[in-house]
């Protein structure tokens, strides 16, 4: 038995999953960050806004951050999520701001009003599950959309290592997310893509990654892919590093 593969992913599956804190990584794993600084784009969109709302919020990291660097605090601000304990986190960590949290599934009707802020924002919503048509009601006229999605095929060296070859897109996901929004009555005023550089320093981290983010390999236990975290492991061990490459969109549209 190889002690130091068990150690790690004890060590991976005993590190809390919830919230969109990921601290724990450090010294075990890095991404470079997209050039467009999306929590610094966050925190100027807010400073004008009069009502914000952050659609999937997860432990509202990165919208604390947004809030707190932004030049003024709009009068409304709130957010959503649907993970009971990132629900927990995210309203402590807003209580300061005055914002209030919203119970939402990800895929449901978002609980307020039409046209209720003048600002939507989200950071990496559910891959597939981003309610454009839900953000466009909520939106003022003239109010604004600005989020982070995941792009096209991030982390497919980790996930096809997982799972094998997956089939691609017959959309190119960018172009997805732009017919997407158009059809919910936002235009598109800034849309791009980026990939950057993920590196796992060790197994414990991989596992981490995948009980956190876990669309990447859906159903995703040790016990089922143990065959294949050992050979990432034999991997790690030899190259000094599993490597793997995030897509990221930036989208920033306005409501007609």
């Amino acid at each position: 038995m190889d002690a130091s593969f068990e150690r790690l992913i004890a060590e991976g599956e005993a590190a809390p999953a919830q919230g969109w804190d990921f601290s724990w990584f450090d010294g075990r794993a890095t991404e470079e960050r997209p050039s467009w600084g999306y929590a610094r784009l966050a925190a100027a969109r807010i400073g004008a806004a009069r009502a914000v709302l952050d659609v999937q919020t997860g432990g509202a990291e990165v919208f604390a951050e947004a809030l707190t660097a932004a030049a003024r605090a709009p009068v409304l601000i709130a957010a959503t999520e649907s993970w009971p304990p990132n629900l927990a986190i995210a309203r402590r960590r807003l209580e300061p701001f005055g914002g209030a949290v919203a119970a939402s599934g990800d895929d449901d009707a978002l609980p307020f009003d039409a046209e209720s802020f003048d600002l939507v924002l989200s950071r990496h919503p559910v891959p597939g599950h981003e309610p454009f048509g839900e953000i466009g009601r909520v939106l003022t006229r003239g109010g604004a959309f600005l989020g982070q999605l995941i792009g096209e095929r991030s982390n497919a060296e980790l996930y096809e290592f997982m799972l094998g070859a997956q089939p691609k897109s017959v959309e190119p996901r960018i172009e997805q997310v732009a017919r997407l929004a158009e059809a919910a009555g936002l235009e598109p005023v800034d849309l791009r893509e980026e990939r950057t550089r993920v590196e796992f320093l060790d197994v414990g981290a991989i596992v981490h990654f995948l009980r956190k983010v876990i669309w990447t390999v859906p159903g995703f236990t040790v016990e089922r892919y143990r065959d294949r975290l050992r050979d990432a492991h034999e991997i790690i061990q030899h190259d000094g590093v599993f490597v793997a490459h995030s897509a990221r969109i930036l989208l920033e549209a306005r409501r007609a």
